[in-house]
C-alpha cells in the first residue's frame, strides 16, 4: 500500500506557481482568436464589466499587491462588515418575514395564522391607506402571540394611530412593555419619497422617545431604500440615501432629548436584495460598515450594528412569465442571508400581478425554508468573507455610496434634497442608463427580453390596493417590453391573431440555427410572433412560403455570412415580389448591405426596433 506523505494539499507542489503574467498572456492569445487584441493590463480590462456607481468587476481577483486590506473586524465588532452579531445567524437563521398587503382583516388574519404556522417568525404589516384599517388591526392579529412573533408595521402617513393601535393592543392581551418586540414603522421621509407628501416629524420623535423609555423590544423608525430603488437607483444610491434618512432620524430624536446610543437603537433598516448576489451581499455589508462609521462619528461607536431587513426586489419582477420570479427570489434570498441580514423577506412570485395567493406564500416562505434547513445556508457565519472579489466590492461600493451621502448632505440633507428635486433627478439619470441596456437586451430578463413564451396563459390574481403615488416614480425592469406585449395583446383580442413575422431560413440547420434563434427570441419579446419554413428557402420558394405564413409585410433573412453573399438579395427579392415591405437581415450591418432594409443583431436597440415594427405593422400603440 502506499503511503501519501502528511503534508497538506501537495498534488501540485511539483509545478511552479503561475503568475499574473502568465495568465494575461493566456488571456491574450484567447482574445486574438476572437479577432481582438490586446495585451497585459489591456487584455484583463477586456474581460471586464462595468457595473453602476462607477465600479467595475474584473475577471480575476487576487491578494491586493501590497497586501493591505480594508480591517473587516469579527462578526458582532466594529465595523461590522462580517454581521451585527458574534454568533451571526448559525443559532436559528435569520427572521422569516412575510408581508401581508390585504385590506380586508379577516383574510389577512387567515393569511397571518397560515404563515406563521409554516415556517414564518415576524410580519411585514401593511396598514391605514393601502392595507388593514387601524381599527382592524386587532382583528387582523386575533389569534398571533404578539411576545412570540414581532410584528413590522408599515402605515405611511397613519404611522402614528397604526402604532398606538398596536401598543395599546399589546396592553389589552396583557403584555408586559418589556415582552413587546416590533418595529412601529414610523418613516416620514421614505413617505414623502413615495408621495411627496411631508410629514412632520413630532410623532415619529414621541413614539421613539415612548420606546426606547418603556419598549425595549420595540423599535420606531424604519429608514426603508425601497423607495429609491424602486426608483431605479443603483446601490450605491441607495446606501448613500438610507444614510442621509438615518443621519436626518438621529439629529431629531438627539435634539428632541434622547441619546445617541438610544436613538440609534431606535432606527431598522430596510434594503432591497436582487438576483445579482454578489452585489446583494456587498450592499449589505457595505451598508453596516457605512453605518458603523456615521456611530462612531456621532460618539457612539459602541451602539451596536445596524438592524436590517432584506426584501427581495420588486423592480427585477416580471409580470410576463411570472413563475421565474421564483428563481430571482431564491437567489436574492440566499444573497440577503450571506450578506448578514437580520430579516428576510421573500415576495412572492405572482406580487406584480395583484395580492399573492396561498401557493405564491407557500414558496416565498418555503424559500427561506429550504435555504436555512435544507441548503444549511445559516450555519456559516458570513460565508462570503474572505472572498478577494466580495471584499473588494464591499469596499468599492461603501466609498461610492459615501461619496453620495456627503453630495446629499452638503445640498442640506435628506428632506432638502428630496424637495429640490435633487434625488429624483440622480435616480432618473441612473435610470436612464440602464434603460438603454435593457433595450439593447445587454441586461437579459429571462422570459421577456429572452427566451419568451407568446403561448403562455396569463396568471390572474386579485386586484392589490393601489400603491401610494405622488412622489418617485416606480419602475421594472420588463416594463418597456410590457408595454409592447400588451399592443400584441390587444391585437390577438381585436383581430384572433398576434402580429407575424416571417423568418426566411437559409441554407441547412448549421447556417441559419443560431441567427433564427435570436430573430425568434428578439421578435417575441415585443409580442409578434416568428413564422418560418420547418427546413428553409431559397429564392425559388420563398415567395410561396412567404405567403402561406400570414406575416404582416415583415421577414427576416437568416443564416450565415457566407449564404447571406450567396442568396440574400435573390431572396430578397423574392419576397418583396410576395407583398413584403420590409426586409430584415438577422447578422451586423454591412453584411449583404444592398439586399435587405433593416439589420437586427445583438446589441441593437429591441425596443426600438420592435416598436417601430409594431407601429409599421399598423398595431396601435
Amino acid at each position: 500500500m502506499t503511503v501519501l506523505p502528511d503534508d497538506g494539499l501537495s498534488l501540485a507542489a511539483e509545478f511552479p506557481d503561475a503568475t499574473h503574467e502568465q495568465w494575461q498572456r493566456l488571456v491574450e492569445g484567447v482574445l486574438r482568436k476572437s479577432g481582438k487584441e490586446a495585451s497585459g493590463e489591456a487584455a484583463e480590462e477586456a474581460l471586464s464589466t462595468p457595473l453602476e456607481d462607477g465600479l467595475t468587476t474584473r475577471p480575476l481577483y487576487t491578494a491586493p499587491p501590497d497586501g493591505a486590506a480594508p480591517d473587516t473586524g469579527f462578526p458582532g465588532f466594529a465595523p461590522f462588515v462580517r454581521g451585527g452579531r458574534p454568533e451571526g445567524t448559525t443559532a436559528s437563521g435569520w427572521d422569516v418575514r412575510q408581508r401581508l398587503a390585504g385590506t380586508d382583516p379577516a383574510r389577512v388574519n387567515e393569511a397571518v395564522l397560515a404563515d406563521l404556522e409554516n415556517g414564518v417568525t415576524s410580519l411585514w404589516l401593511t396598514a391605514g391607506r393601502g392595507g388593514v384599517p387601524v381599527d382592524g388591526l386587532a382583528r387582523a392579529l386575533d389569534g398571533v402571540y404578539l411576545d412570540l412573533a414581532p410584528v413590522s408595521l408599515d402605515a405611511g402617513a397613519e404611522y402614528a394611530e397604526a402604532a398606538r393601535a398596536f401598543l395599546g393592543l399589546c396592553a389589552e392581551r396583557g403584555m408586559r412593555p418589556t415582552a413587546v418586540r416590533a418595529s412601529l414603522g414610523a418613516d416620514p421621509l421614505g413617505h414623502e419619497a413615495r408621495t411627496g407628501e411631508a410629514l412632520d416629524m413630532a410623532d415619529a420623535v414621541s413614539l421613539a422617545r415612548e420606546a426606547a423609555s418603556g419598549y425595549p423590544g420595540v423599535r420606531a423608525l424604519t429608514v426603508d431604500a425601497l423607495p429609491y430603488h424602486e426608483a431605479g437607483g443603483s446601490a450605491a444610491e441607495e446606501l448613500g440615501l438610507s444614510l442621509a434618512t438615518g443621519v436626518a432620524y438621529l439629529r431629531a430624536l438627539t435634539e428632541a432629548g434622547l441619546s445617541t446610543a438610544a436613538a440609534l437603537g431606535q432606527l431598522e433598516f430596510r434594503y432591497a436584495a436582487t438576483a445579482d448576489q454578489f452585489l446583494t451581499i456587498a450592499k449589505l455589508r457595505a451598508a453596516r460598515r457605512l453605518w458603523a462609521r456615521v456611530a462612531e462619528a456621532s460618539g457612539a461607536p459602541e451602539a451596536g450594528a445596524q438592524l436590517q431587513h432584506a426584501v427581495t426586489s420588486p423592480v427585477m419582477m416580471t409580470r410576463r412569465d411570472p413563475w421565474v420570479n421564483m428563481l430571482r427570489t431564491t437567489v436574492a434570498c440566499m444573497a440577503a442571508g450571506v450578506g448578514g441580514a437580520d430579516s428576510v423577506t421573500v415576495l412572492p412570485f405572482d406580487n406584480e400581478l395583484g395580492l399573492p395567493d396561498a401557493f405564491a406564500r407557500r414558496i416565498a416562505r418555503n424559500t427561506s425554508t429550504i435555504l436555512l434547513e435544507e441548503s444549511h445556508l445559516a450555519r456559516v457565519i458570513d460565508p462570503a468573507g474572505g472572498s478577494y472579489y466580495v471584499e473588494r466590492l464591499t469596499d468599492e461600493l461603501a466609498n461610492a455610496a459615501w461619496e453620495f451621502f456627503q453630495t446629499v448632505e452638503k445640498a442640506g440633507g435628506q428632506a432638502a434634497a428630496l424637495r429640490s428635486g435633487l434625488v429624483a433627478e440622480r435616480l432618473a439619470a441612473t435610470w436612464a442608463v440602464r434603460s438603454k441596456k435593457l433595450a439593447k437586451r445587454r441586461e437579459p430578463i429571462t422570459g421577456v427580453s429572452e427566451f419568451p413564451l407568446l403561448s403562455e396563459k396569463p396568471v390572474v390574481r386579485e386586484s392589490a390596493p393601489p400603491a401610494p403615488t405622488g412622489g418617485l416614480p416606480r419602475v421594472r425592469r420588463d416594463e418597456a417590453y410590457e408595454a409592447l406585449r400588451a399592443r400584441s395583446d390587444a391585437h390577438l383580442a381585436a383581430t384572433g391573431a398576434r402580429p407575424r413575422i416571417f423568418l426566411a431560413a437559409l441554407g441547412p440547420a448549421a447556417a441559419h440555427t443560431a441567427r433564427a434563434t435570436f430573430a425568434s427570441n428578439l421578435f417575441q419579446a415585443g409580442g409578434i410572433e416568428p413564422v418560418h419554413d420547418p427546413v428553409s428557402v431559397d429564392p425559388a420558394t420563398a415567395a410561396e412560403a412567404y405567403a402561406a405564413s400570414g406575416a404582416d409585410g415583415m421577414a427576416v433573412l437568416c443564416s450565415s455570412d457566407a449564404l447571406y453573399e450567396e442568396q440574400a438579395e435573390a431572396v430578397a427579392g423574392a419576397l418583396r415580389d410576395a407583398g413584403a415591405t420590409t426586409v430584415f437581415l438577422a447578422g451586423k450591418p454591412g453584411t449583404a448591405e444592398a439586399s435587405v432594409d433593416e439589420y437586427v443583431f445583438a446589441g441593437c436597440d429591441a425596443v426600438a426596433v420592435l416598436s417601430s415594427v409594431l407601429d409599421r405593422m399598423g398595431v396601435p400603440s
